[in-house]
């Protein structure tokens, strides 16, 4: 008796063990089923300075996924300050990601050289058809002459104000310098900050030139006097610029020396200050961090009525391809996609940013407002001119404007130590 029992109880376990067995195998052939799936699914890299944007290229990227699902692609933003040093370590380490969101003229120029961007042509990228030989000079390297990104967008230089600010002091936007000098001078009394601009991050204070500069030294003549050497940076024009810029510290908030990038920001955003210089860019971002914030823009109005309102803009990067990644093939597919008015004219609508794909329709104010064909335009100068060696125009100016406005330098010592750097290997004015 006790003999059968256990040899039941013996059969009942072995069929029970045979059933777990049963399961777990058909377990494991499901989790292997999902994990070879993934693992088909190529997996791409995104590399950019626009930390601000992450919202806007995740939507846009799932938008591709829907397109492409076998392919699967991560954003991966740095700190504006600290992109080129970042990309410049990544490529020689080898961990560079299979897309590059590339800066414009010389800042690219530094990473296609060595052989660490895949060239661009009408063969693997057929869209660079619809774009123009002047939106793709961003991206074209002055050595082989060769494209290397499809263009991101073109920006200009602006000033932005509080309209609600303005209206409680019965403000006007200015039609000339003396009279923006005059609204400053008004919300001061008043006892409201008037610029909401630092010295402490280097790029922003070159910015503030852009906007400035251009009204003082002239604009399209001067600069292509500069670039034929015809004159250098010692010319009293360009000198009577940057003083200019100096001219708004009193305007600044106190201890502007030590305001970062985002600090100056958050002031205008958080209806702080009643002005910012910066660029186009900054409108959708300023919309989509305070809602409530009612403001607008004006290009910096000309010395004198009726003269010519110079805005300072440029070409500001493109989407580039690391030559060294392992899935080209879906690079070159992801970066089509981005070359394709779809994504062009999503990038204009959520990011208020200039597209040069032909077909794309601003739906921004603002942007209407910089493509307005009465506008004279002016190549931000040390980027678009001075860039492609070291020293450059703009790590000079950058160090020299902060020196002026914090009083460390004059104006004359600025200008003396960019031209010296700048002919070092500018061979114009090595005459």
């Amino acid at each position: 008796m006790y003999s059968s029992h256990k040899h039941k109880g013996e059969s009942d376990m072995k069929k029970v063990l045979v059933i777990f067995l049963v399961f777990c195998m058909a377990l494991g052939m499901l989790f292997a089923g999902g994990t070879s799936e993934s693992a088909d699914k190529v997996k791409l890299t995104f590399s950019s300075w626009r930390t601000e944007d992450v919202p806007v290229y995740e939507e846009l990227i799932s938008m591709f996924e829907a397109e492409n699902p076998g392919i699967s692609v991560t954003y991966r933003p740095y700190k504006t300050e600290e992109y080129q040093t970042v990309l410049a370590a990544n490529f020689k380490g080898g961990s560079a990601a299979d897309i590059i969101h590339l800066r414009a003229y010389g800042n690219f120029e530094q990473f296609a050289q060595p052989g660490y961007l895949l060239p661009l042509t009408k063969d693997n990228i057929p869209e660079l058809e619809m774009y123009s030989k002047q939106s793709l000079a961003g991206s074209t390297s002055i050595n082989d002459g060769k494209v290397y990104g499809v263009p991101y967008a073109s920006q200009s230089l602006v000033i932005y104000y509080n309209t609600a600010l303005y209206e409680e002091l019965g403000l006007k936007a200015p039609k000339t310098w003396a009279e923006f000098m005059s609204n400053l001078e008004a919300c001061k009394k008043a006892g409201v900050t008037p610029l909401a601009n630092g010295s402490y991050t280097g790029w922003m204070v070159e910015v503030m030139s852009g906007i400035v500069g251009p009204n003082f030294f002239g604009g399209n003549e001067f600069y292509e006097e500069l670039i034929s050497g015809k004159t250098d940076f010692t010319d009293v024009r360009y000198q009577k610029a940057l003083e200019a810029v100096a001219s708004l510290t009193p305007y600044m908030p106190k201890g502007f020396t030590g305001l970062d990038y985002v600090e100056q920001q958050m002031l205008f955003i958080n209806d702080m200050a009643a002005h910012f210089l910066g660029g186009i860019w900054e409108a959708s971002y300023f919309a989509s961090q305070n809602p409530d914030l009612k403001f607008d823009i004006f290009v910096a109005p000309p010395l004198k009525e009726g003269d010519k309102t110079l805005i300072s803009t440029y070409m500001d990067g493109s989407f580039g391809i690391n030559k060294a990644s392992a899935h080209q093939e879906e690079a070159i597919k992801f970066v089509r996609f981005l070359a394709q008015e779809k994504a062009q004219q999503f990038l204009s609508d959520k990011l208020g940013v200039k597209t040069e794909h032909p077909d794309v329709v601003p739906s921004s104010s603002f942007l209407k407002k910089v493509s307005d064909p009465s506008l004279s335009t002016v190549p931000y100068i040390m980027l678009v001119g001075f860039r492609y060696e070291q020293p450059t125009g703009s790590s000079l100016v950058q160090t020299g404007l902060q020196a002026l406005l914090s009083g460390e330098y004059d104006s004359k010592r600025v200008v003396n130590e960019i031209q010296e750097g700048v002919a070092q290997y500018y061979k114009p004015f090595q005459k």
